[in-house]
Formats: C-alpha cells, sequence, structure tokens
C-alpha cells in the first residue's frame, strides 16, 4: 500500500512589453498556445538564423491572461488539497522584473488584479464557511519568512533582525525554530499580517525593476481539520500550504547593481543556483544524493521538491528579444522541473490512515475482480 507518486505541476506566464521595451521598440520573441501548453521561443531577427525553441508544459499564460485565470487552474486545486490534508506549495520563480510577485501578490485594487496570496486566503475561509459545522471544526494559522542574504528572518516579529535556525524533525520534515504563528480567523486578519510582514521585506531598486524583491519569501497557512464521527470518535487532519515568492535571478550587467544590492544578487544567484542543482540531481535518474543542505531555500522547499508535497511551480519570463537568454534559461529550467516525482499523503491521526488505507486496499481488490469477470465461480 505505497503512496503513488504525481510530478510537479510546472506552468509559465508571460508579462506584456513593459513602458521601457515598448519605448526601444524591442520585438515579443515568445509565442504560446493555451490550449496545448506550448511555448516557443524565438532567436529575433538579429539572430534569425538559430531555430526556434519549443516547450510543452501543463498550462501556459500569455501577456494578456487574467489573474483569475492563472489562480483557478493552478493554486485552486492545491488550496482544496489541502482541505483534504495535503501538504501544498505554490512558488513563482523567473529573472527579476518578470512578474513574480505580482503573480503571488498583485495589487489589492481593483479586485481582479489581486494575486494568488490574497486569492487563496478568500477561498480558505470560503471553504471554512461551507464545511465547517457541527461536526467539522477547524483551525487556521498563518507565519511569514523571509530568506535573506542566506539567513531566515520572521516578518512578523517584530524583531525582524533576528535571524533564525533551520531544525529537522524526523516525523515532520524541516521548519523553523522560533518562527511567530498567528491563529487567524478571517481574510481581514490574514490580509494584516501579510501587510505587516510584507513591510518588514527587503526590497530596492535596480536598473530592471524599481521595487525589486531582495530576498525569498514564504507565507505558510496550516489548516487543522477536526470531525466527530455518528460514533463520538475524531477524525484530525493537518494540510500546510506554502506560498513562495522567490527573488529573481539576476546578471549584473543588466541591473548594474553595485555595493549591497550587488551581495544581495550573488546570495540570491546563488540559492537559485543551489535550487537549479536540486532539481537537476532529482530528475537525472543517477544521484544518490540531493544536494537540499547547499542553501536555506532548497532546505526549507525539501518537502516541496521530491517529498510529502503537491507543488506548483510559475515560471515568469518576459517576452522581449533583449532576454533571450533569460528567458531561455527559465525555460530550461521549468522543464526540468515538471520531471520532479513527490510522493503526497494525506496527515491525519495513523488510525485513520490505516484505515483509509485498507479500505482503499479492498476497493482495490474488488476492482480487479469486477475487472476478471466477478471472479472464478463455482468450483468442486
Amino acid at each position: 500500500m505505497g503512496r503513488s507518486s504525481e510530478c510537479v505541476k510546472v506552468v509559465v506566464r508571460c508579462r506584456p512589453l513593459n513602458s521601457d521595451e515598448k519605448r526601444d521598440k524591442r520585438e515579443m520573441i515568445v509565442d504560446m498556445d493555451w490550449q496545448t501548453g506550448g511555448v516557443t521561443l524565438h532567436a529575433g531577427s538579429k539572430a534569425s538564423t538559430d531555430p526556434p525553441k519549443s516547450f510543452a508544459f501543463d498550462a501556459v499564460f500569455p501577456p494578456d491572461s487574467r489573474q483569475d485565470d492563472l489562480y483557478q487552474q493552478t493554486a485552486a486545486p492545491i488550496i482544496e488539497n489541502v482541505f483534504e490534508g495535503y501538504n501544498g506549495t505554490i512558488f513563482a520563480y523567473g529573472q527579476t522584473g518578470t512578474g513574480k510577485t505580482f503573480t503571488m501578490e498583485g495589487v489589492n485594487e481593483p479586485p481582479e488584479l489581486r494575486g494568488i496570496i490574497p486569492r487563496a486566503f478568500h477561498h480558505i475561509f470560503d471553504l471554512i464557511d461551507s464545511r465547517g459545522g457541527q461536526t467539522t471544526e477547524f483551525l487556521v494559522r498563518a507565519s511569514y519568512l523571509e530568506i535573506y542574504n542566506e539567513e531566515v528572518r520572521d516578518l512578523l516579529s517584530r524583531q525582524v533582525v533576528n535571524k533564525l535556525d533551520l531544525k529537522e524533525d524526523p516525523s515532520t520534515g524541516v521548519y523553523v525554530k522560533d518562527l511567530t504563528s498567528y491563529v487567524v480567523k478571517s481574510v481581514k486578519e490574514c490580509d494584516k499580517l501579510r501587510n505587516f510582514g510584507a513591510d518588514n521585506r527587503h526590497v530596492g531598486a535596480t536598473k530592471m525593476n524599481a521595487d525589486s524583491s531582495r530576498s525569498h519569501s514564504v507565507y505558510t497557512i496550516t489548516v487543522e481539520s477536526c470531525e466527530t464521527r455518528p460514533d463520538g470518535t475524531s477524525s484530525i487532519r493537518m494540510g500546510k500550504l506554502n506560498l513562495v515568492d522567490l527573488a529573481g535571478s539576476e546578471r549584473q550587467a543588466k541591473t548594474e547593481a553595485t555595493g549591497e544590492r550587488l551581495k544581495e544578487a550573488t546570495k540570491i544567484n546563488l540559492s537559485l543556483s543551489a535550487l537549479g542543482n536540486c532539481i537537476s540531481a532529482l530528475v537525472d535518474g543517477k544521484s544518490k544524493h540531493v544536494p537540499y543542505r547547499d542553501s536555506k531555500l532548497t532546505r526549507l522547499l525539501q518537502d516541496s521538491l521530491g517529498g510529502n508535497t503537491k507543488t506548483v511551480m510559475v515560471a515568469n519570463m518576459g517576452p522581449a528579444d533583449w532576454n533571450y537568454d533569460e528567458t531561455i534559461s527559465t525555460l530550461r529550467y521549468a522543464n526540468r522541473a515538471k520531471n520532479i516525482k513527490n510522493k503526497p499523503k494525506i496527515n491525519e491521526d495513523p488510525k485513520d490512515a490505516m484505515l483509509r488505507e485498507f479500505q482503499e486496499e479492498i476497493a482495490r481488490l474488488k476492482a480487479e475482480l469486477a475487472a476478471d469477470g466477478g471472479g472464478a465461480g463455482g468450483g468442486g
């Protein structure tokens, strides 16, 4: 009765040309087919001898795609899974300035521009309203952290500068020691914590992005449910949702980062490189060792990549010819990630888990018997 595996779901989103690119009359080099999930990258007129590069993903979202379309196809199923007791992770990856924070956070007004994180808050409490009642109770907790210059910081603490340690528990995996966790009872309370944490997060201006994220951030929501059965016994399940906004990969020649910005960029690129190495080790079929411990980011995402989690990666990219190298790198990165196999399981009371596994085994055996024509009848 082993756990079944499933691949990480990978979708690609392309932002529109920005004002600078329009002013400079940059060429669009990305074609997307939303029906097939195909992406074709052209070298552009200046390098027209290079053949187009084609990729296929679980879904693609062209420049005119809406926030709600992205949410419904990528995040909504994960939220539903969390209520069933699974762990879920949604993370945005891509070059700096490609719209990762817009994808994850969006803007509060108008509502249609809200990103995955605020929409998830509404979805969670809508599900609680529809599923809660006399027999089922829910407890929701939230935490918010950043990894800045390879240091883990609690964005909900009054002392954000305090560095926190990563620890590992055999039963629950990697966790952050002394990370603040708040019980939340409404969307408003979730938003309040998100806004408080966002004000504490490191951002800064580079030539490519006026509000560049200088850290990786992880907003975690834990949903516990307790259902009382007719016989008076209870069933407890817990799902954990990680909403991850990665800092963007950078090339110093383009961002013109110096001093503290350059130091930040170096740390960001090192952690993203470590993430790439883990993805490669997970999918090449040869590596016996996956280097999760090479960065704080990969240790925190360890369960999301090859572990007990349902994971969606949103790869963000720009459409302009001057970003060809970064865009092809993002597409190759995402193409590798879709081959990662996770083994998600429901987090529940061990007695309930054993009972459910036996029920699944009985159902499977019945299906086999039915497929064999109801079993060999008669005899003796």
